[in-house]
């Protein structure tokens, strides 16, 4: 029987605080084969591994629930709209003189991260108040609204039920895309002798479920190796070309390609129903476990 363990992407915050009773950003319960401790991926490129009450994150940030896989099979993520770097730093509501003070000090030419580690109650002060990419759906409304309306490099400030914030939007591009495709449609792809070439192809599965049933070209992460892989994926595969990533049923690849995505890979595709779904539907010679 699979057990459901709880896999989290957040901004790795290496002290406690106050706050780590916050829920972490971007929570996701998914089945998996591993054991059923606590993952926690960190967007940055430091890894930790917490248990789930001792992960401080950004308390203003929403939590973004996990499509179903059906709803989600015919669906794109992403695509066509931007993305912001934001910084931030957050004081209390009733904090007025800080507040003033530290904008007085943005002005005369003081750095909003350098401010932020000093004087932030956001756990992201230890980041220097940053928070990554982020896109709309993602904050709560009022910092998104005045995050999406900041020119670049301005800091701007907004009031939230967590207290007055100062952001800064250090850069912008367009959203990553992060689509399924079907096994027939792989199928597809494959017989084009370029497609192996030009695409990046990621098998998240175990090396025991490897060895059972493979298909050719694609690399192997195994999900519990994430420790030792997942810090140097911008160094072994290129975020501008077209990656795939494949698991047993599209479950863990799902996980690990919105993973992808949020480290900036531009166009990410989830194998829908993994090597069985391929095995049954195209390519019986694929054996099924």
């Amino acid at each position: 029987m699979l057990r459901v363990s709880q896999f989290r992407i957040g901004f790795s915050i290496p002290k406690l605080s106050p706050l780590s009773s916050i829920p972490s950003l971007f929570s996701f319960s998914f089945p998996s084969h591993s054991h059923s401790q606590i993952h926690t991926f960190s967007s940055t490129k430091t890894f930790h591994f917490h248990s789930p009450s001792s992960l401080p994150l950004s308390p203003f940030t929403s939590i973004m629930p996990l499509k179903a896989s059906a709803s989600y099979s015919s669906g794109v993520e992403g695509g066509g709209e931007r993305e912001i770097l934001v910084q931030h730093l957050l004081v209390k509501e009733d904090d007025q003189k800080l507040l003033l003070d530290i904008q007085k000090r943005i002005v005369a030419g003081e750095d909003l991260s350098d401010l932020a580690v000093d004087h932030s109650i956001c756990p992201s002060k230890d980041e220097g108040g940053m928070l990554g990419w982020v896109r709309k759906g993602q904050m709560v409304p009022e910092f998104e609204e005045a995050a999406f309306s900041a020119p670049l490099n301005k800091v701007v400030r907004c009031k939230t039920k967590f207290g007055w914030h100062l952001l800064q939007v250090l850069s912008e591009r367009e959203e990553s895309v992060l689509q399924e495709i079907k096994p027939d449609e792989l199928h597809v792809k494959f017989q084009d002798p370029n497609f192996s070439e030009e695409a990046q192809l990621i098998d998240v599965r175990e090396p025991e479920e490897v060895a059972t049933a493979s298909l050719p070209g694609f690399t192997v992460l195994p999900l519990r190796q994430f420790g030792s892989w997942g810090p140097e994926v911008n160094t072994k595969f290129d975020p501008q070309k077209d990656t795939y990533v494949l698991c047993h049923h599209g479950m863990r690849s799902l996980q690990v390609a919105r993973w992808l995505q949020a480290q900036g890979f531009r166009k990410v595709y989830n194998i829908s129903g993994g090597i069985h779904a391929y095995a049954v539907q195209v390519d019986p010679s694929v054996p099924t476990y």
